[in-house]
């Protein structure tokens, strides 16, 4: 059943805003860095300044707008930090991947997660296994995958070395998508700005570090000298950088924003597979875009094993929580409430004694609506 078939009305709104917003952002995303790349082949540096302007962003928010953000607290640190870890490298694989790569290597890698996070869904999670029919759809993933990498040029000329900053992004990612939902479950931070800066903050000191090793300091700092040198800001083809790519800049540090919104909610929406299975049919629209404005995209019979893919994660459905889950959900949710309640008595109002976070996934801890997250996922 398709997500926009699904019941349930007025209800499921804010479910299929943020996949929709996700999906958008994500889809530009990837573009976006792959154009950046071409023009300002650093990635390490590209993403940190994404991540350094999303920050300024929040906060100049915050001073005129009154954005509420959580305040930056130890404990809520250190779990963060061991999701930074898998965020970052992520991060630099996929701009690794994207540097060395097509778009359509990095999508297909991306449509093998779902196998992954399927079995730590079930194992960590509370999830059941998938389902014959599940299990088939993950089949389809794998044969699309493996149908793709026989038509890409760059696995014929260069062979294993071709995938393997994409084999890392894959387990990088699936580990990411599945502590990021036990964090939401665990961590109560209380605004949807929180996770964004924890991830933005903490991801800072890595990406300093990745550009260091790549001596991506030294060749910018060359090719911009070299423009700078030219007093007409036109060097040569290889070390010029020229205006396109501080806009593309921009624009990456604008949607690198909106993805930190935009995930962490779809993300408390919906379960670790199902948001990681949007993660891939989202990515249909960065097919269509990479294929009308960039001349790297794989050959049709690669394009075909894309959309078997694709056609693979539709027909995925979602296992239900284990009962046990259901119940431990459920009594967490009431702790919860009750110390609510007692913080309500204890006159502590305003943002931090909301009722509830707004990043819970109000699929896992509500039984009665399990069904539905079920059929988000197909």
């Amino acid at each position: 059943m398709s997500l926009l078939d699904m019941g349930g009305g007025a209800a499921n709104t804010p479910i299929i805003l943020s996949i929709l917003a996700y999906s958008f952002c994500s889809g530009t995303m990837l573009l976006i860095n792959k154009m950046t790349l071409h023009h300002l082949p650093y990635p390490s540096l590209v993403t940190l300044v994404q991540l350094g302007v999303a920050l300024v962003l929040i906060y100049g928010m915050k001073m005129c707008l009154g954005l509420p953000v959580d305040a930056i607290q130890w404990k809520f640190i250190v779990p963060y930090s061991y999701y930074i870890i898998g965020f970052a490298l992520g991060v630099y694989c996929n701009m690794k991947s994207l540097s060395l790569s097509n778009v359509e290597t990095v999508i297909v890698f991306k449509a093998l997660s779902p196998c992954v996070v399927s079995f730590l869904d079930a194992l960590f999670l509370g999830r059941e296994y998938p389902s014959r029919r599940s299990w088939m759809a993950l089949g389809l993933i794998v044969l699309g995958a493996l149908g793709y990498a026989g038509h890409d040029a760059k696995f014929q000329s260069q062979g294993t070395a071709a995938y393997q900053w994409p084999f890392c992004y894959l387990l990088v990612i699936s580990f990411e998508m599945a502590y990021g939902k036990s964090l939401l479950k665990s961590v109560d931070l209380k605004t949807q700005s929180g996770p964004v800066v924890y991830t933005n903050l903490l991801g800072i000191p890595p990406m300093m570090m990745f550009a260091a090793m790549g001596n991506e300091y030294g060749r910018f700092s060359q090719d911009h000298l070299l423009v700078s040198s030219n007093g007409n800001g036109n060097g040569s083809s290889d070390a010029s950088i020229s205006a396109i790519a501080y806009v593309l800049l921009f624009l990456g540090c604008v949607a690198g924003t909106g993805i930190g919104y935009s995930s962490w909610w779809c993300r408390g929406m919906v379960s670790a597979t199902s948001f990681t299975l949007i993660g891939v049919m989202n990515k249909c629209l960065t097919i269509l875009l990479n294929i009308l404005v960039w001349d790297q995209h794989a050959p049709p019979l690669g394009i075909a094993s894309l959309a078997l893919c694709l056609v693979g994660g539709s027909l995925y459905r979602q296992a239900p929580l284990r009962k046990d889950a259901v119940k431990a959900e459920a009594t967490i949710q009431v702790a919860q409430d009750s110390s609510v309640a007692f913080e309500l008595e204890e006159g502590e109002g305003g943002v931090e004694s909301s009722s509830s976070s707004p990043l819970r996934n109000r699929g896992d801890s509500d039984p009665e609506g399990e069904p539905l997250m079920e059929e988000s996922a197909a």
